[in-house]
């Protein structure tokens, strides 16, 4: 394996001095679990090695973070302590590597669209949240770099093990003899997977043998996975059982994901002790089943057209009633982690502007918030507009 696992830093060393003759740079999408952490590992070795035979780096690395800021809160606290580490190592190592924090806009976020807008909760038919959550922040800070530079590379930690439909996938856009394949709907972009043909087994064999080069621990990692797996036996590295499925097999993403029949890797860790993490699931399972219940949705689009069986977006009431559980989850998820916010003052400020622009004046984020904390939530400069709105509303409608 230790032969295999050269073969691939040898591979990616050769792509950057000599395969690529160019200055485009390089991006590697981090998501902190297992597949995107061996592969910057190997890039880092790789860096190190050039340095070992008298080159000078010179190809920008960025390593790109896209915060939903409704992921796993576990996932997040690791990531970012991981992303501190990797911007100090890189600074003291002097590798041309930059760390990149990217969040979907104001407009854009989970809660703006669900609570202020009253889109209903994402499923496989409507699935809003992967292309304003995911897609777009990674997205601009690409164009940016094609902007620059013409061009640009991403790296990604796919494997074709992963999945018969990733093999297939992998396969329809490769090139044959070329490392690097074009990306599928960004201009002069390409993609290069330097760890497409390592086994699971080999990604958890790199993670327990090969030490982080930026100090991370690697065993904390292999935890995480451990307490996120669902079965109920020690998470082994080597499947030796088909019966068996490693920790690989967790899977992380948003904790309001209710694409997903199941959140299992809430609910293992939840089972392994994470006791905080339980208001979470609670709402998740809330917003799942309250989905399709007629009663909760307005009968036309927020364009004025009818909506299929009636099942536009939720109604005001219901958009409040979400907004309260999620305070209330975030108040109860603070008394063990004060720090962790599950929606921001931000946000709350916009959903009670796209309140008042739909004419929603019975219902106000600072009462809901007093509710849920039993303290003021600073909303002096929202309610003023509301006064203002109510004013001209009056007028207009003095003569019927």
């Amino acid at each position: 394996m230790a032969k295999f696992i050269q073969n691939i830093v040898d591979e990616i060393i050769d792509q950057y001095l000599f395969a690529d003759e160019t200055k485009r740079p390089w991006i590697i999408g981090f998501s902190g679990g297992k597949d995107s952490t061996v592969m910057l590992q190997l890039v880092w070795k790789a860096l190190q090695n050039i340095k070992k035979l008298e080159f000078v780096p010179y190809r920008e690395i960025y390593i790109v973070c896209n915060d939903t800021m409704v992921e796993n809160p576990v996932i997040t606290e690791y990531v970012y302590r991981v992303l501190e580490k990797i911007e100090k190592a890189a600074v003291e190592q002097d590798l041309p590597i930059r760390v990149i924090k990217t969040i979907p806009r104001l407009e854009d976020s989970f809660w703006v669209n669900m609570i202020g807008k009253g889109y209903p909760a994402p499923n496989n038919a409507f699935r809003w949240c992967t292309e304003r959550l995911k897609i777009r922040p990674t997205q601009r800070f690409i164009l940016e770099q094609v902007d620059e530079f013409g061009e640009a590379v991403i790296l990604i930690g796919t494997r074709s093990a992963e999945s018969a439909s990733r093999a297939k996938s992998m396969k329809k856009h490769s090139i044959k003899g070329k490392r690097l394949t074009k990306h599928p709907t960004q201009p002069n972009t390409f993609m290069y997977a330097p760890i497409r043909h390592l086994s699971l087994e080999q990604v958890w064999y790199t993670i327990n043998t090969m030490s982080s080069p930026w100090g991370a621990s690697n065993e904390e990692l292999f935890q995480i996975y451990s307490d996120a797996s669902a079965d109920d036996y020690e998470c082994p590295t080597v499947v030796t059982d088909k019966e068996h499925k490693s920790c690989g097999q967790s899977r992380f993403g948003c904790w309001t994901c209710t694409v997903v029949k199941q959140d299992k890797s809430m609910s293992a860790l939840i089972e392994n002790g994470l006791t905080w993490l339980q208001p979470l699931l609670k709402l998740r399972n809330e917003l799942a089943e309250e989905r399709n219940i007629i009663e909760n949705r307005m009968a036309q689009r927020r364009n004025g057209t009818n909506a299929v069986n009636g099942m536009g977006p939720y109604l005001p009431k219901y958009r409040a009633s979400v907004l309260l559980r999620l305070l209330q989850a975030q108040r109860e998820v603070q008394k063990e982690k004060p720090h962790i916010e599950l929606i921001t003052n931000q946000e709350l400020i916009a959903i009670q502007t796209i309140w008042y622009r739909d004419f929603i004046f019975d219902q106000k984020v600072s009462e809901l918030y007093h509710t849920a904390y039993k303290s003021e939530l600073d909303m002096k400069d929202q309610n003023e507009k509301k006064e203002k709105e109510l004013e001209l509303l009056k007028k207009t409608c003095e003569k019927n």
